[in-house]
């Protein structure tokens, strides 16, 4: 493995997993209130094009990280179109 690859895939897996976090959170609580639908769409697709980059170079880092990346930002954006639009409860 190159310098170069070694960097890219430090980066792809400390990426990855400072998304857990945010993901873990969502899927225990299911409170998705804070969670931005414009943003995350578009990061959704950002994350999906890195992904196909990632298919076009061969770049098997950023191929795997982007896959586990798109599943976890694609379960939190479906939960926020299931969850997101609940009503206020009366307190």
């Amino acid at each position: 493995m190159t310098l170069v690859d070694l960097v890219g895939a430090l980066a792809a897996c400390l990426t990855t997993v400072s998304f857990l976090p945010q993901a873990w959170l969502s899927f225990k609580t299911r409170d998705v209130s804070g969670v931005s639908l414009g943003m995350y769409s578009v990061f959704t697709l950002g994350v999906a094009l890195w992904l196909v980059y990632g298919v076009l170079l061969s770049a098997w880092p950023i191929v795997i990280a982007n896959v586990v990346t798109l599943a976890l930002a694609l379960a939190i954006l479906g939960m926020k179109l299931l969850y997101g639009r609940r009503p206020a409860s009366a307190d």
